[in-house]
């Protein structure tokens, strides 16, 4: 999809499509009535026939509408005008690209970012006008045989008018460009079955990643994860006959020495839950546990592709969480890459298990900061939803880094707490700690564990159960938080 900035009136546009706003009370933004103008009130007509309300997300597609340059114009609901703000913004954005991928329209013009935002400039409107179309007409195909119908609109043009700042909107277009081609490949990689997304093939996915935009990848197998005394990692993948990996990716876009931004993911490629087996139902989901590798993977793409001037590491520790007889069981315990004894009382709490160990690897790098990003409890579904991601740090500052970018991302995250006292919950009788807690802030007491591996630097645990992929009609990955991660990297860089 290609995007531009420009400006002119909407009546004279020639394109496939002209995209205006419509208020409830059929109140017209400035562009629809400049449609209305030129067509001799012809809008105006057909909303007070009942056609059109203005109801945010409501669509009506108009065919040749007179002394009108463009082939169609495309009238988008925007709810309340008192109420417009960036949800609302982006959801019309959503709602006209859905229609247009729908028709035969190549190029759309759309008058959508000429809207007052509470707070957002046009550079912000631009971003999320391209990320909320490339979200919008992203497929996933690869594992069928008839392909869905292809989408025509292959332009999209963005209006700005007076003194807007369009050298910074186009920065920001460039920008979302790239951060779409990481949430792609991450909601690609997250889309796939277990069966054609094992440990090995997230190695060489990363592998043809890295080689194709200039980073260095290294993959250690099952031997060396060994040398380096990761036990944990080890005592969750010792059930699988897919043997591990910890795949290791380099971008080195800042100064010589300095300091790197590690990024870690959980990549369970699939979860069983182990011995601690999980209900049936909905397991064919648990393909989506490696989504916190998929989206550190993705963010390192973006970052490729913006050429970040900040070095940045990404860790994956990858594997399959499966029962048989060689599988871990409850009660065992086993010894960290850090030193420390883990006694393992639930082997469906194997997340936590592996980014422990990725998590000690990290301090080799001598990092500014390390962020964790991982499909770890069922209890921050409970506790958010699936609007927000858990956010967990053990610096206060990096923790308001990482909400800002979120915000600017509008990919947005809630920061929880990490209090010394919700570390009393995690007492083993024959291990330094358990790997889970009381039932009770579930959430809290998983980072509470990862905490403990993580003295020696700013860290923070982003856990995404709840926004790593939607079930039911839209199921499938989302990629988030690829979008966050690209804005916390960007800011960094400047």
């Amino acid at each position: 999809m290609e995007f531009s900035i420009k400006s002119g009136s909407p009546a004279k546009a020639k394109t496939g499509c002209v995209v205006v706003g419509v208020f409830e009370g059929r109140k017209l933004t400035p562009a629809a009535a400049e449609l209305d103008k030129a067509s001799g009130g012809f809008l105006t007509e057909i909303l007070k026939r009942g056609d059109h309300d203005g109801h945010k997300g409501s669509t009506l597609l108009l065919q040749a509408v007179r002394k009108v340059a463009a082939e169609r114009v495309l009238l988008v609901g925007l709810g309340k005008s008192s109420e417009f703000a960036a949800g609302p913004y982006r959801a019309a954005v959503t709602a006209a690209v859905k229609v247009l991928k729908a028709t035969g329209t190549v190029e759309a013009s759309l008058y959508l970012t000429d809207l007052p935002v509470k707070g957002k400039d046009l550079a912000w409107k631009a971003e999320q006008a391209a990320l909320a179309a490339a979200e919008t007409v992203y497929r996933f195909d690869r594992t069928k045989t008839k392909h869905s119908r292809k989408t025509h609109l292959k332009k999209i043009v963005l209006h700005a008018e007076g003194v807007a700042d369009v050298e910074a909107a186009t920065k920001a277009i460039a920008r979302a460009s790239a951060i779409a081609a990481g949430v792609s490949m991450a909601r690609d990689l997250g889309n796939l079955p277990a069966n054609l997304c094992t440990p090995s093939i997230l190695a060489n996915e990363a592998e043809a990643m890295a080689k194709a935009h200039g980073l260095r990848c290294q993959v250690l197998g099952e031997k060396e994860i060994a040398k380096l005394g990761m036990g944990c990692f080890l005592a969750v993948a010792q059930g699988s006959r897919e043997p591990p990996r910890f795949i290791i990716l380099e971008h080195d876009g800042g100064k010589k020495g300095e300091a790197p931004v590690v990024l870690v993911g959980k990549g369970v490629t699939f979860d069983t839950g182990g011995i601690s087996l999980k209900p049936s139902a909905e397991m064919d989901e648990m393909k989506f546990d490696m989504c916190g590798a998929a989206s550190v993977i993705g963010a390192m793409k973006a970052v490729a592709l913006m050429k970040l001037p900040v070095n940045v590491v990404a860790l994956v520790p990858a594997t399959e969480n499966m029962p048989g007889g060689k599988a871990v069981k409850p009660g065992d315990v086993v010894t960290t890459m850090s030193g420390q004894t883990v006694e393992i009382l639930n082997t469906d709490a194997e997340g936590r298990l592996i980014l422990c160990d990725a998590l000690t690897y990290a301090e080799r790098y001598k990092p500014a900061a390390v962020i964790d990003v991982a499909t770890l409890t069922g209890a921050m579904v409970i506790s958010l939803g699936h609007i927000a991601t858990g956010l967990f740090a053990n610096d206060d500052d990096l923790a308001r880094e990482l909400v800002a970018a979120g915000d600017a991302a509008w990919d947005r995250a809630w920061h929880l707490p990490l209090w010394e006292e919700y570390q009393d919950a995690l007492k083993s009788h024959f291990a330094d700690i358990p790997n889970i807690g009381p039932r009770a802030g579930g959430a809290i007491t998983a980072a509470c564990f990862l905490s403990r591996f993580t003295k020696a630097y700013k860290w923070a645990h982003l856990d995404i159960a709840g926004t790593a992929w939607k079930s039911g009609a839209e199921k499938g990955a989302t990629g988030r938080p690829v979008a966050q991660l690209a804005h916390f990297l960007a800011r960094r860089a400047a």
